[in-house]
């Protein structure tokens, strides 16, 4: 009731406002027009209605309005209605009403229609009045009705629209006009592409034409934050940062995920299957394409574009099995695709990214009527990896659609040839069988029952699996155990007799015994399982393996047994570790379980063997497990014991790969994401480690460009200097100038301001000091005060530059001066070893030249090789790290070229290791015969261990795997590299060096990526030279 009685109050304001408009029409013969009275009259409906208005209470006002413009809309006679929409602009220019309010119930009118040329005309025209009166808000709202309007004139309408079309354009070009200063550009340009996308057809032409020349005028700034030709990039997967936004893609749409709605080149827009698609095909590429599909590993979230690649890579998997002529051979192309497929099929489904029985259904539709055969035992082989490991926690409907495939894929009626079993594609060959076989005992424990007979083509080879169980005469030198595994790993009473066949290989027992390096006894299987075994178990058999191990060496790191690991675990266990689908008992279980126990136990022979493994054994670990391997290290060095430097070499040796062997896209991802524990990801002692960490944090920087940003401040690119400031807190220390040159600007300014604030050490301070402390040695009487006096603290750091001046004297070691070695202790003698290294220099660069020279060499390389007191590694790294200029550090590389070429001792080492193994050592079956047949050859003590004076329990050797001092010395020959490189007076040097140890790099971790970073990093001085 009360909204008619507003409607009537609306309708007689109305007729007051037209009355006189009436009068005149009717005595228009008769009526003298004028301005003045045009403009009273207006005065005079505005009044009228501007009054009625402030009666109106507020709730009711805009109910009022819309029947108001409801009212000049259904008037007939143009005149009249135009005297209504002057008064409705009168009020907004009054601030009777607001702007946006007027248009809204202007545009918002049903009687609002193309076809009423004069009301349509008039309506825009007052629009186009007051609008500059509405906030940018209110014009992206009126905009987007605007364009809504204008869809409803027909596209192909003609000539007779044209004063409608105008009437638009002039109001929408008004608001899309820059200097009218009414909208953003850029959300009028997000209105206009919402209301027309590419699947919606444009307003009508004329329409169109305007708001196209809107939209391409931000095809420059599209341009702008795009890459150019970024459909057409392909990521180097392990290089490539995998959270860079270049690669990211729509996890719906297979699209590249854009910034705002621009006008960017249709080819943006594309699905991207075939980068998807790459990126599968690539090895340790799963996290990538986690990342580039915004997929959470904690979020169960089916990706259904990722599961139609995964099915489509299948297919083309068994298009090239049919077309691989070397099908039949093992290692062949095709093979080792399927293999690839095997790991990302199992880590996609298992974290429910993709849905196996419609993986299954899929491959089942786009196999059907291909005839294709040759691969079908891959397949099998792939669906087996994850069946086997997740059929017992699974209902059994989840794989029932795999017996579609039997149908189509083994259409056979009479009985399938069996496989040569000595050969590892047999048990790809009978995967269907093994199938078959979980499948069987899942609905058997489920009290189910296939609904399907057992298919005839198979029954030869279940008959040939169940006698094999009751053979006796099982062996690995066939493939038979791994069939067994296979087919009842989800059985317990069947599966531990295989199973316990492959642990006996490799465990062995205390009666059969083998030797280590430093005639450490060991348990004697030395012949690791072949990696043709491990490739072909399933990945249920592979985790079942890996747990007995873990297990086993658990139990004897608490037991403290004398007796070492047998070399076949040892290595069987770092082959097993390579396998990404086992990760979470493999690298992950020997990080947070395994380690963490030896350590508590106590058990360092166990630990070292374990750091070997990590050093020479495991060459692609993801950087998250780097990271936190090196946190666990720098906390496992301040709590080893000081003399036991064997140890500490191997802990510190491990951290330098980590910490240089972490890729540059890795670098700030991973150490910004820890800055909250810095001194977990930083030595508190070695300066040696923290130098490898600048320099590989500014490597990072300039090859990935992230140097032209690391002089901002805002805190995502704080991390870089958070971490230097950490770093020169628990070791300060300077860099040369030619070094400092080379740094990215950020990481060069830090040090160049350090550098204004630290004293260099005084050499001549330095030599006197030495002659000071040097004649104490030669005056006191006893062994004790000897003793006494240079192990005690505040004593200067120059005992090592002592025993080098006493064998340029005397020509031999005193055994007090290893008594003195041994209480000091490794941390001790590291600080020592970087005042030899300036003190060397200084000698050097005063000495005459000549026979002296020779002399002071040839002392420095008995100190190395004839009584141990230092490593060649070791010397050298804290050698090519000194902070020295012009000609010191001239002198610096000299010393590093005479210990490196001078003697034979190293280079014969590296000659005959080189010649007597290969890098791929997941191939040989005879490692640790070479292993020994080296050492015996090259026998290497350290400092105390093994030295005939210190001979005790105390000081024991602990078991050497793998490592020797050539695959100890190549990270320090990284870094020596990069230092000869940044001084070009010896640069020439560096050729003379590779020529002699070059063959070293065949067996580098990332020979090709380390070549990348260096010509990269000294592209500018390398260009120069």
């Amino acid at each position: 009731m009360a909204q008619t009685t507003l409607e009537e109050k609306v309708d007689r304001i109305v007729q007051d406002v037209l009355r006189a408009e009436s009068i005149e029409e009717t005595f228009c013969g008769f009526i003298a027009y004028s301005e003045e009275s045009e403009k009273r009259k207006k005065a005079c409906c505005l009044d009228i209605v501007r009054t009625f208005w402030q009666t109106l209470p507020q709730e009711s006002r805009d109910g009022a309005l819309k029947h108001y413009v409801q009212c000049a809309h259904s008037q007939g006679s143009g005149k009249r209605a135009k005297l209504l929409f002057d008064t409705l602009e009168a009020l907004v220019e009054t601030n009777t009403l607001t702007a946006k309010v007027v248009c809204e119930n202007l545009l918002h009118c049903e009687q609002l229609k193309y076809d009423n040329e004069d009301l349509w005309c008039q309506t825009f025209a007052c629009i186009r009045k007051i609008i500059g009166g509405v906030d940018y808000k209110g014009c992206r709202d009126i905009l987007r009705i605007l364009l809504e309007k204008s869809q409803t004139i027909p596209p192909s309408g003609n000539v007779s629209l044209q004063a409608q079309l105008e009437a638009v354009i002039g109001v929408v070009s008004y608001i899309l006009d820059r200097n009218s200063c009414l909208l953003p550009s850029y959300f009028a340009l997000h209105e206009i592409t919402k209301m027309t996308p590419d699947d919606k057809s444009w307003p009508h032409w004329k329409m169109g034409e305007m708001l196209s020349k809107f939209v391409q005028c931000f095809r420059q700034t599209a341009q702008m934050v795009t890459v150019s030709g970024r459909s057409s990039l392909l990521p180097v997967v392990g290089h490539s940062s995998s959270v860079a936004n270049v690669w990211k893609l729509n996890s719906n749409s297979l699209t590249f995920t854009m910034s705002g709605p621009l006008p960017y080149d249709k080819q943006f827009s594309e699905f991207q299957t075939y980068l998807l698609k790459y990126v599968l095909e690539q090895p340790y590429s799963r996290d990538m394409v986690c990342s580039m599909l915004s997929l959470n590993k904690q979020v169960k979230q089916r990706c259904i574009v990722l599961e139609e690649q995964l099915v489509d890579l299948v297919v083309l998997a068994m298009e090239r099995s049919e077309n691989d002529d070397s099908e039949g051979e093992e290692g062949g192309n095709s093979q080792l695709l399927w293999q690839h497929l095997s790991s990302q099929v199992i880590f996609f489904v298992l974290f429910q990214f993709a849905s196996f029985p419609h993986m299954v259904l899929s491959l089942y539709t786009k196999l059907k009527g291909r005839n294709l055969h040759k691969g079908r035992d891959h397949l099998m082989w792939v669906l087996l990896q994850f069946i086997s490991g997740s059929i017992q926690k699974n209902p059994l409907c989840d794989f029932l659609p795999v017996l579609k495939l039997y149908d189509l894929l083994y259409p056979e009626k009479e009985l399938l040839p069996m496989p040569d079993v000595s050969k590892p594609r047999s048990t790809h060959a009978m995967a269907v069988t093994c199938i078959w076989i979980h499948l069987s005992k899942k609905a058997q424990s489920d009290n189910a029952k296939l609904q399907r007979l057992f298919p005839q083509a198979l029954k030869g080879h279940l008959e040939f699996l169940k006698q094999s169980l009751q053979s006796k005469n099982l062996t690995i030198k066939d493939y038979r155990t791994a069939l067994l595994c296979n087919a009842y790993s989800t059985n317990t009473e069947y599966f531990n007799v295989p199973m316990s066949l492959l642990v006996e290989t490799i465990y062995g027992n205390s009666k059969n015994t083998t030797y280590l390096p430093g005639n450490i006894v060991a348990s004697a299987p030395c012949e690791p399982l072949p990696m043709s075994m491990l490739d072909s178990l399933t990945v249920h058999t592979k985790m079942s393996l890996i747990h007995h191990i873990v297990t086993r060496v658990i139990r004897l790191a608490s037991s403290k047994s004398n007796i070492a690991l047998a070399p076949a675990l040892v290595e069987t266990y770092s082959r097993l570790l390579v396998y990404m689908e086992i990760e979470s008992l493999g690298v992950k279980g020997f990080i947070s379980q395994l380690l963490p126990n030896v350590v508590k136990s106590q058990s360092y022979g166990i630990l070292h063997t374990l750091l070997e493994m990590f050093s020479y054994r495991l060459h692609h670990i993801q950087p998250h497990y780097r990271v936190q391997l090196l946190s666990h290290l720098h906390t496992l060095a301040s709590l080893l014991e000081p003399n036991q430097h064997q140890l500490h070499l191997c802990v510190e040796s491990t951290a330098l790969r980590l910490i240089t062997g972490l890729g540059s896209s890795d670098v700030q991802p991973q150490l910004s994401r820890l800055l909250n524990e810095p001194k977990s990801l930083l030595s508190g002692e070695s300066e040696e480690l923290n130098r490898a960490l600048v320099l590989t944090l500014a490597r990072a920087m300039r090859v990935t460009g992230s140097d032209t940003l690391s002089n901002s401040t805002t805190q995502s690119n704080s991390w870089c200097k958070d971490i230097l400031n950490t770093i020169m807190q628990h070791t300060p220390h300077g860099w040369s100038s030619h070094t400092i040159s080379c740094f990215p600007p950020a990481v060069s300014e830090f040090f160049q301001e350090k550098a204004a604030q630290m004293q260099r050490e005084d050499k001549a301070t330095l030599k006197m000091t030495v002659e000071v402390e040097l004649r104490k040695w030669k005056t006191m009487n006893t062994e004790n005060d000897l003793i006494a006096h240079f192990t005690m603290q505040g004593t200067p750091t120059v005992f090592l530059c002592i025993l080098w001046r006493r064998l340029l004297e005397e020509g031999h070691m005193s055994p007090t001066a290893y008594k003195i070695l041994d209480r000091l202790g490794w941390k001790s003698i590291s600080q020592h070893l970087r005042t030899f290294a300036d003190y060397l220099v200084f000698e050097f660069s005063t000495t005459a030249g000549g026979q002296h020279v020779n002399k002071c060499a040839e002392a420095l390389n008995d100190m190395i090789w004839k009584y141990h007191i230092i490593t060649i590694d070791k010397m050298v790294l804290s050698l090519a790290l000194r902070n020295l200029e012009g000609n010191e550090a001239q002198v610096c590389f000299f010393i590093v070229q005479l210990l490196l070429l001078k003697p034979l001792d190293f280079r014969q080492r590296i000659n005959e290791f080189e010649k007597e193994n290969s890098p791929e050592h997941w191939l040989q079956s005879n490692w640790h015969e070479k292993h020994m047949a080296f050492h015996r050859k090259f026998p290497e003590k350290f400092c105390c261990e093994g030295h005939q004076d210190m001979a005790s329990a105390q000081h024991q050797y602990l078991p050497m795997f793998f490592g020797n001092v050539c695959l100890r010395f190549l990270p320090v020959f990284d870094i020596v590299i990069h230092r000869f490189l940044e001084l070009p007076p010896v640069t020439k040097s560096l050729e003379t060096l590779l020529d002699h140890l070059g063959k070293l790099y065949k067996f580098h971790d990332r020979p090709v990526t380390y070549l990348y970073n260096t010509l990269h990093y000294y592209h500018h001085w390398l260009r120069d030279i």
